[in-house]
């Protein structure tokens, strides 16, 4: 290794990690990031966000050829699956946005080196394979996060699959059973369950999505219920028993009682993510944990100076572009910038058909809190443009102070809304009122008119409902 002393020692090259990393390089800093992974991107771009978006959109239109066109006039013959050629899609845009990754260090003069990672000291970390480096200014842990397993359900990657192994399974299961009715889960499922599998969710708590507001959750598990999922709620798995056809699960009312079993050609493990920090030496380093997450203070630095912590394993979401913000202030904060993150308008989105997302407040939150606000809600049936492409089920709803009208949340379900709540979380940022949203001209015809309505619903005056 030519250097072994750099500015920044960035250890993780998922979405947090290389754009710490690049934000830093940018900024006239000496780099290195540290990723034992064979290509950059960690978990999202590898094995997550994007190979799971890959599968989506494919799924997506085969369903469309197969079922969905003839409502405008078009007549296909006969739609086959070729899972294989399905998968390759899936690979090459991994290989892609992998690649591209790589290409932005090369162009920043980032240096990657190849290997774990073990913090020895405030600023030396031990890169195996590679020897000892040193950071001048700065080790950032990005290390992300893992899945969360389920005590007494052994993931093998064949029968009983993480959200990794479902990417990949090579047939399509006659019956899918998923447990954990969250984003990860919905998502997967729905690849699945288009592609011709039954899909069954087993779900702990009383609805899917339960951290999403619950006109919301109800919403999507009505549609996604009329998609063909089947839902147990307020269920428990308690074992699993693999063979080599399949797996019986035998499954529990949360609450107790009379325990049933399921028969499954395959099982997917979805109940949540947790902070990856195994072999990082924090202990030997004396950096805190709380509740397993890496402990900080508001400017991402832990409890030894020198080292800072972003994305995953830190307090919050685990969402990709919470681990980006994070890491591009945190570059601006180590040159001396006042970069912050609003960790209260972080948009979550949910990939299915149609798509889920939201930013701000729930319903219930509010009320827990004792805030008065205003509600409007508009449907996408009342769209012209979502009638125009067949795709109207959902709403957008928008919450505002009953006293300012200032917008304190916003969820939505439906087409494309992923790309629809920028503009909220927009509108919040600079802490804008509903009559701001409904006053501010949209393009006619658009889905981002449902936006507009629903504002205009807040103040009890929507146009097209």
């Amino acid at each position: 290794m030519a250097e072994s002393t750099f500015d920044v020692v960035v250890i993780g090259g998922g979405p947090g990690g290389y754009v710490c990393a690049i934000r830093a390089a940018q900024l006239g800093f000496k780099v290195a990031c540290v990723e034992k992974r064979g290509t950059l991107g960690g978990t999202c771009l590898n094995v997550g966000c994007i190979p799971s978006k890959a599968l989506l959109a494919a799924s997506e239109k085969f369903e469309e050829a197969a079922h969905g066109l003839a409502k405008f006039g078009i007549k296909v013959g006969s739609v086959d699956l070729d899972l294989p050629g399905m998968l390759a899609h899936k690979d090459k845009v991994v290989k892609d946005n992998v690649t591209g990754i790589e290409f932005l260090f090369k162009k920043n003069k980032i240096a990657w080196l190849k290997g774990a990672g073990k913090i020895t000291a405030a600023n030396t970390v031990e890169v195996e394979g590679v020897g000892t480096i040193t950071a001048s200014k700065a080790i950032v842990i990005a290390t992300g996060s893992d899945v969360t397993p389920l005590p007494g359900i052994a993931i093998d990657e064949k029968r009983v699959v993480s959200s990794t192994g479902a990417l990949s399974l090579p047939e399509v299961p006659k019956h899918l059973v998923v447990i954990g009715g969250g984003v990860i889960g919905l998502e997967l499922g729905s690849v699945w369950g288009r592609l011709g599998a039954k899909v069954t969710v087993v779900e702990y708590l009383d609805r899917v999505l339960p951290t999403m507001d619950n006109e919301l959750s109800k919403q999507a598990q009505r549609i996604f219920a009329k998609q063909g999922m089947d839902f147990k709620l307020s269920t428990k798995v308690t074992g699993a028993s693999v063979t080599e056809t399949g797996v019986t699960l035998t499954v529990e009312p949360a609450a107790g009682g009379e325990a049933q079993t399921i028969e499954a050609d395959a099982v997917l493990v979805a109940i949540g993510r947790r902070p990856y920090t195994e072999g990082l030496g924090l202990e030997t380093v004396g950096v805190e944990l709380e509740r397993g997450r890496v402990k900080i203070d508001g400017h991402f630095q832990t409890n030894v100076p020198g080292i800072y912590a972003i994305g995953d394993v830190v307090e919050g979401p685990m969402l990709a572009h919470k681990a980006e913000e994070e890491g591009v202030a945190l570059a601006e904060q180590l040159a001396g910038q006042k970069s912050h993150v609003n960790h209260d308008l972080v948009p979550g989105v949910v990939y299915t058909w149609p798509e889920v997302a939201a930013v701000g407040k729930t319903e219930e939150q509010l009320k827990a809190a004792g805030v008065a606000y205003k509600s409007g809600k508009f449907p996408f049936t009342a769209n012209g443009r979502a009638r125009a492409g067949g795709n109207t089920d959902g709403f957008v709803k928008i919450l505002s102070d009953a006293s300012t009208d200032q917008v304190l949340g916003v969820h939505m379900i439906g087409p494309n809304v992923s790309e629809m709540i920028g503009e909220l979380v927009l509108a919040m940022e600079f802490s804008a009122s509903a009559e701001d949203v409904a006053r501010t001209c949209h393009a006619h015809p658009t889905l981002s008119e449902a936006v507009k309505e629903a504002a205009l619903a807040v103040d009890g005056r929507p146009l097209h409902i």
